[in-house]
């Protein structure tokens, strides 16, 4: 089967279509986990549903419900019908959803909508990463795949912008234009998966090896299927799945192997750093933090959550750019030290000043909110859908990610679901317990991490298993020319293989 003939055949046209995917994703997710921050703060939704703070937790978190479900089946579906596939179905389930939330009439069919939205979502953020880590090349990989939570404020922008404009209306359409606004991304991502190529490791997986590797072609060298670099990561492809095809194993055993329980236990407790460091506090209850520095008025905490949001985007979209810059163990300690600093303080300030009303003391608590936000974008930020597929082998990746996806579901229904609680009964002790949490984070990374930086998603396997399942060497050598050309030999493009005649380190 031939690539479609609307998959552009340029490198960077393809690169760019292929990044749209994952930041269209990644508004959508940003735009839903915005719209209940937005929402928990406007009078004409908190009044029409006349909530308490059962049902405004439930309302906020009842769609990790609808993600932690659609999770458990997600990596089955990715691997059965294909990345791209699975992301269309996603994107149509989230956009039902969304029109379901818009018009809800009762507080049931809201929760109904807000579910449907869930369920789309939690089967869009394993599909979509994993598509763009498995067809992405290696130097543009952590930039393309640090865009998809980076642009996650582009969503939460948008949404606190749309709200922060309709919160004067007095009508229900106050809150119900927003939530028929989410069907917009939904629409988008279907028209650019016209553009889109699926996985060519998917591709090879299922025998159709030409067309894989046309597109490697394209993503690699603008569609020269003899390059050398091309044809080494065809061949590195090849020679990996065959190996894990060999060994015979059901998904339950290759995720009962000793390396793959070890990169299960990276990626799950990453899904804590990612939801649980502190940031979701910020994101779905900023209105309450805001309350407890001094400031009540909602429109001004609507403000304030646009600048901030705006503020956390552009953070995220230049720490992006420097992604690949540095490593991945060094990024993410980083960012959780500094996070687990600022948080101690914005403790300590909104304990000191919170009902003062000294505006130095309320405006330094602000400022620690926005500090604690950049600290989050730099450094975790780019990771969140980054490091995961990269430390999944292919015959796990997108089951892995389904429960990745599970555990972050988890936890983002832990922490909207208590944190409410926890700001009622003891305010700003609440930031000091998740600081404490975070520290144990910091130890965890430096101890069990494993850098992939500038590793082809092959060659990461030696990390793990202590052997790369195949002769070729490292991307990485044949770039910097320190291993000849190569011999390429084979009848067909679909069938070539690359004798590399080893120098160097080789």
């Amino acid at each position: 089967m031939a690539v479609s003939k609307l998959v552009p055949r340029n490198q960077k046209v393809l690169l760019a279509v292929i990044i749209m995917t994952s930041v269209i994703d990644s508004v959508l997710v940003g735009y839903d986990s915005s719209l209940m921050g937005s929402f928990n703060v406007m009078p004409a939704y908190i009044n029409y549903f006349t909530l308490t703070t059962t049902t405004k937790s439930l309302n906020t978190a009842i769609s990790y419900v609808g993600g932690c479900f659609m999770s458990l089946f997600s990596g089955s579906i990715v691997d059965w019908r294909g990345r791209k596939e699975s992301i269309i179905w996603s994107a149509i389930i989230t956009l039902i959803g969304g029109v379901i939330q818009g018009a809800a009439q009762n507080i049931g069919m809201f929760i109904a909508g807000r579910f449907i939205v869930g369920f789309g979502l939690g089967l869009a953020q394993v599909s979509t990463p994993t598509l763009v880590a498995e067809t992405t090349p290696v130097k543009w990989r952590g930039f393309a795949l640090g865009l998809y939570y980076a642009c996650w404020g582009c969503g939460t922008l948008i949404a606190s912008g749309v709200c922060y404009g309709t919160q004067a209306m007095s009508s229900t359409w106050a809150w119900r234009i927003p939530s028929l606004l989410q069907a917009a991304p939904s629409i988008w991502c279907m028209f650019i998966l016209l553009f889109v190529p699926e996985s060519p490791r998917w591709l090879i997986s299922q025998g159709r090896n030409d067309e894989a590797l046309q597109i490697l072609a394209i993503a690699n060298s603008d569609g020269d299927t003899v390059s050398p670099i091309v044809q080494l990561q065809f061949k590195e492809i090849q020679d990996t799945l065959r190996w894990e095809k060999e060994r015979e194993l059901s998904v339950v055993q290759s995720l009962a192997q000793p390396a793959n329980r070890r990169r299960l236990l990276i990626t799950t407790t990453f899904s804590i750093m990612v939801m649980l460091p502190g940031t979701n506090i910020v994101q779905f209850y900023f209105g309450d933090m805001l309350s407890s520095a001094g400031i009540s008025d909602p429109t001004t905490q609507l403000q304030i959550n646009v600048i901030l949001t705006a503020w956390t985007l552009v953070v995220a979209v230049i720490a992006s750019l420097f992604a690949d810059k540095v490593g991945r163990k060094t990024l993410c300690a980083g960012a959780l030290s500094a996070g687990t600093i600022a948080l101690y303080i914005l403790a300590g300030l909104t304990a000191k000043y919170g009902t003062s009303g000294y505006a130095p003391g309320v405006y330094g608590t602000i400022a620690m909110i926005f500090i604690y936000n950049a600290t989050y974008a730099w450094g975790i930020t780019p990771l969140t859908v980054l490091y995961p597929p990269e430390v999944l082998s292919f015959d796990i990746r997108a089951v892995g990610m389904g429960i990745y996806t599970f555990a972050t579901k988890l936890c983002g229904l832990f922490v909207t679901m208590a944190v409410p609680f926890g700001l009622a009964a003891i305010g700003w002790k609440v930031y000091i317990i998740n600081a404490s949490v975070d520290v144990l984070m910091v130890v965890f990374v430096l101890v069990f991490w494993v850098e992939t930086r500038g590793l082809t998603l092959e060659e990461v396997n030696r990390l793990f298993d202590g052997v790369k399942h195949s002769d070729v060497p490292d991307l990485e050598a044949v770039v910097e020319g320190k291993v000849g050309d190569g011999v390429i030999e084979g009848k067909s493009e679909g069938e070539a293989q690359v004798d590399v005649v080893e120098k160097g380190r080789y």
